[in-house]
């Protein structure tokens, strides 16, 4: 008899055994029996198991790891959360649950159209009814009406009166007299400045304005000048009378020698 395995054929006796075959694949190609397993008819060719005739099937073994991974899926699936959304599914006649869910609430709102608008007449009724209704409070002070109203009339006179104020001052102001000249003050005045000045016109009941202040100001520079002028002049007069009693002394003293 001759066996089939896979590419190879293998010449027997009428029957042999699963021991006897793994035998002789290790005589001739040096397999051994834990590197592989048989298939016979898709089912396992055991050792003691025998067979006339037919295919064999060598099948290497595969190293696998060393499990767990049904354990691991377990503890994913129970952290992955059950959804609840099941709109995207179909019935048994192929629609989408999510259409049937749109018809069903536009039934609904086309039902309870009537309601709504009922609702809405009942509403504005209501309100028209409350804007008829006299107030239920009611303020009545005649003292304040009149204060009221006589207000607006009170303050446009209280304004005008500060306008015309304000322009009556500004006129004063204008139509005043120039101040006159003040007489020319001895030689110890030079000590006075523009701060003295000031101090005197602000305690003067007059009021003077910008432009006459920068006069008076002028007028007592000018002064000023007059006054130094003059006590030049008279240092000048006093040194050449110094000077002419010199010369007379001198002279009487040659006489009288």
């Amino acid at each position: 008899m001759n066996l089939t395995l896979d590419s190879h054929s293998v010449e027997v006796r009428d029957t042999i055994t699963g021991l006897e075959f793994e035998n002789q694949l290790q005589s001739l190609w040096g397999l051994h029996s834990g590197d592989y397993y048989l298939i016979h008819d898709g089912k396992i060719f055991r050792r003691d198991s025998s067979i006339n005739s037919g295919i064999v099937h060598v099948i290497p073994r595969v190293y696998g790891g060393k499990g767990g991974f049904g354990s691991m899926l377990r503890a994913i699936g129970a952290q992955i959360e059950k959804t609840t959304n099941r709109e995207a599914c179909r019935d048994l006649s192929g629609r989408r649950l999510r259409d049937i869910n749109e018809e069903q609430r536009l039934k609904n709102w086309i039902g309870q159209q009537a309601d709504r608008e009922k609702e809405a007449k009942e509403r504005k009724k209501k309100k028209l009814e409350r804007l008829c209704e006299k107030p239920r409070h009611e303020f009545k002070d005649e003292e304040y009406d009149k204060e009221r109203s006589v207000l607006p009339e009170v303050v446009e006179d209280a304004v005008l009166q500060g306008l015309e104020a304000s322009s009556s001052s500004k006129r004063k102001a204008t139509d005043e007299k120039p101040v006159p000249k003040k007489k020319p003050k001895l030689w110890m005045d030079d000590d006075l400045d523009e701060e003295d000045l000031e101090t005197d016109e602000d305690s003067s009941d007059e009021t003077i304005t910008k432009v006459q202040l920068e006069e008076k100001i002028l007028d007592v520079k000018s002064n000023h000048e007059d006054n130094a002028e003059e006590c030049r002049n008279t240092s000048k007069d006093s040194r050449q009378q110094t000077v002419i009693y010199s010369l007379e002394e001198k002279s009487l003293k040659k006489h009288s020698l």
